[in-house]
């Protein structure tokens, strides 16, 4: 038994022998003691055989069987041999289950170290007391700082983008390796002299993919002079949807469809086919109608005595009102008939109004709604839907008005490419574009830009330019001009094969990472939390 157990606890470590394991209530004790014959100091790293005297270390382990476990390990103390060493004596250190100071064994160390990278303080400190291996989320964050920095290098092709730390206040810079894919780096902002700063302390970046923000260009300027700058496609493309959205505002009143020709005669609801049916004749049966009768006639015969309405309420232990409203009744049948039946609707002047907008097509109520109150209409709104409601069961449109394409619809149409366009996206498209020239001239040009990026045709980008300054389109106008604010990159971005991708990619992760901290007085940690879960 005891080699089982000597198996199941160290099967990874040496010099250990199990004495017995012990479970008491929902704590399992292991107890064992060092074997090893010789330790080294821990100063001077002479090994001695000398011993000084024994003690016990308590360690927690991972759990067993949802029970804690703790290591009571006799371990010995050693005098170091070595006249210059300062140390007298020294405790021994079982190598893959002690280390220095520790109260935990080196495996459960090392699990807490990676649930504390991936979870933090809190959710970390939730995940190892449900493992049955309690630690506080300040121990957590404490074995995160503990981990030393991982090794600095310096990239070939460095990818350089901000992250908010507070959104819309505090900005920091993330660098990539555009190559591995890696972190390098986490700056606490985006300034140009930290950045430029960080160049500069890393020579050897030869290729900077950024964003179209001047500040990292001036900062690459300044720190790495000789590196090449690649503006990323996507920004790119994203300024110029913006500069097509920018055109299409401003074309908006040729994106609805001009209205058919009403002219032929349409088929009108008739009010007559929708007006409910008004009852035949009183109820005859039922307890209410039974009731009434009985009442009715109760009252016609004290009347009938001379007895004055507020003693036949006492009598009859019923409301007067309902005394008078019973007296006032020649018969029961005038009571049993509908109250609101025959009743006008404050909707009936205007429903012819909303027969011939539902033959014409429109049948949207809350549309209907709003046409109605300029009419004059002083209802509500509901009464509207429930009289739409009721058009729509008695007189279905087989063929519903299609919806007009609304500003953002266009915009994603002409930047998104052909064959992603469904036959009805396409068909709309089409027909925007014949209602406005100045739009199909921007599409045409989209297109172009679109095959100049994506065949890596930057050595063309000039001939572009040139095409679309020819035509009278201001949006476009302010992208190229934007472009030729930073065109040497614009161009290294459409020929080049590297991308700010993996920054992007970075940076969700990041806030993912920043979720789980607690302001910027921990952007050391999320720093480290970074680079060593990468």
């Amino acid at each position: 038994m005891g080699v089982f157990f000597e198996d199941l606890w160290f099967h990874q470590v040496e010099g250990v022998r199990i004495e017995n394991v012990v479970v008491e209530g929902e704590l399992v004790v292991v107890r064992a003691r060092a074997t090893a014959e010789r330790a080294g100091c821990s100063v001077c790293g002479v090994r001695s055989a000398r011993v000084h005297s024994r003690y016990v270390r308590r360690l927690a382990d991972s759990a067993v069987g949802h029970r804690r476990v703790v290591i009571e390990l006799q371990v010995r103390r050693f005098r170091c041999g070595e006249g210059t060493c300062p140390q007298a004596t020294f405790a021994e250190q079982v190598s893959g289950l002690t280390f220095r100071y520790c109260r935990r064994s080196a495996g459960l160390q090392v699990v807490l170290q990676k649930l504390a990278l991936m979870l933090a303080g809190r959710a970390g400190a939730r995940l190892v007391d449900a493992l049955a291996v309690p630690a506080s989320r300040s121990t957590l964050l404490r074995l995160i700082r503990a981990l030393p920095e991982p090794a600095p290098r310096t990239p070939r092709v460095l990818g350089v983008d901000e992250f908010a730390l507070r959104k819309g206040h505090v900005y920091a810079t993330v660098l990539v390796d555009i190559e591995t894919r890696r972190p390098v780096d986490l700056l606490p902002d985006r300034n140009v002299s930290t950045v430029a700063k960080w160049l500069t302390a890393h020579p050897g970046v030869e290729v900077i993919c950024r964003d179209r923000s001047l500040a990292f260009a001036e900062a690459g300027r300044l720190g790495a002079p000789d590196a090449i700058h690649v503006a990323d496609r996507w920004h790119i493309w994203k300024n110029l949807a913006e500069a097509v959205e920018k055109a299409v505002v401003r074309h908006r009143a040729l994106l609805r469809e001009p209205q058919a020709d009403n002219s032929q005669a349409v088929a009108v609801p008739d009010i007559a086919e929708l007006a409910p049916d008004a009852p035949a004749e009183p109820r005859r049966s039922g307890r209410l109608s039974d009731r009434v009768r009985e009442q009715h006639a109760a009252v016609h015969d004290l009347l009938s005595q001379g007895i004055g309405l507020r003693v036949i309420a006492r009598r009859l232990g019923l409301a007067r009102n309902t005394v008078r409203r019973l007296a006032n009744a020649a018969t029961a049948d005038e009571l049993l008939i509908g109250r609101w039946t025959g009743r006008t609707s404050i909707l009936d002047p205007h429903k012819p109004y909303l027969h011939q907008r539902w033959a014409e097509g429109s049948t949207t109520a809350h549309r209907l709604f709003e046409e109605l109150r300029e009419r004059g209409y002083e209802g509500g709104e509901s009464v509207v839907k429930a009289y739409v409601r009721k058009l729509r069961e008695a007189f279905p449109h087989d063929d519903p008005p299609r919806k007009n394409p609304s500003v953002r619809d266009v915009t994603s149409w002409i930047t998104r490419h052909p064959d992603r366009l469904n036959d009805d996206q396409a068909q709309q498209l089409k027909a925007v574009l014949a209602r406005c020239p100045e739009l199909e001239q921007t599409a045409q040009h989209v297109r172009a830009f679109a095959e100049l990026m994506n065949n890596r045709q930057g050595q063309h980008l000039g001939q572009w330019i040139d095409r679309v300054q020819a035509n009278d389109l201001p949006a476009l106008h302010s992208f190229v001009n934007g472009l030729g604010q930073d065109l040497d990159a614009v161009v290294a971005g459409l020929s080049l094969r590297y991308s700010s991708g993996a920054v992007e990619g970075h940076n969700n992760k990041i806030k993912m990472l920043k979720r789980q901290m607690f302001g910027r007085a921990n952007f050391d940690l999320l720093r480290k939390r970074v680079l060593l879960a990468a």
